[in-house]
């Protein structure tokens, strides 16, 4: 799934932008702007990618970081290419994406974790930063199964370095059967710049790689 975060090459500012009417909406402390300029844009989908901000955007502030911005805006555009990709407080949708796959609302879970990530110019890596949307996704996320979406089974292949589902997977491992709360320090540690690889130890008592041996032996989450 194409990301754009703090840094990315491609700007949003690059697309084509020609948008009908924006609507805007307030809830909970929080306001979203919706545009899109795809007349065939799926009215259901829309509602279904606005309940699912203020559903799941609230929960991520209160536990990840409680000074994410307050207001946001998702851009359907027909000229967008990949999934989805967010900057600067926006995320773009691609219409013909969630078209063919109309299941696939936790794009959003996901998308606007990196809104509330705020990394900037990230002292860690790229992915742990994808690793941590997936979990919280996996998570959070209120509808995955309509999507068919779930944590992949550990096969030999397989590396922490993966990204994604497969990076997600192991930190799902280590909340459950390391340390809880060990997802919420490394976000923590990235947002302000204090990251380093020494902290897996300082949180767990292990090393990545010592972590990852454990996880091989016994992968249960």
């Amino acid at each position: 799934m194409n990301k754009l975060i703090t840094g990315a090459c491609i700007a949003l500012t690059s697309l084509s932008l020609n948008l009908n009417a924006q609507e805007v909406i307030s809830k909970k402390g929080y306001t979203l702007t919706f545009s899109s300029n795809d007349p065939a844009f799926s009215s259901e989908t829309k509602a279904k990618l606005i309940s699912t901000f203020f559903e799941v955007y609230p929960k991520l502030a209160k536990t990840y970081n409680t000074k994410t911005l307050k207001k946001v805006e998702f851009i359907v555009d027909t000229a967008y290419k990949g999934v989805a990709a967010t900057h600067n407080g926006k995320v773009v949708y691609s219409p013909v994406w969630l078209k063919q796959h109309p299941g696939d609302i936790d794009v959003v879970t996901h998308e606007v974790m990196h809104i509330v990530q705020d990394y900037g110019r990230s002292v860690g890596p790229g992915w742990l930063t994808e690793g941590i949307a997936d979990y919280v996704r996996w998570k959070f996320g209120v509808d995955n199964a309509a999507a068919n979406w779930k944590l992949p089974e550990l096969k030999p292949e397989h590396s922490y370095k993966n990204s994604y589902r497969i990076t997600a997977r192991f930190l799902a491992w280590i909340e459950s059967q390391v340390k809880e709360g060990t997802v919420q320090r490394l976000d923590a540690a990235l947002r302000d710049h204090s990251y380093t690889a020494a902290l897996w130890k300082e949180q767990t008592g292990s090393d990545l790689d010592e972590l990852w041996a454990k996880y091989v032996k016994n992968p249960q989450i």
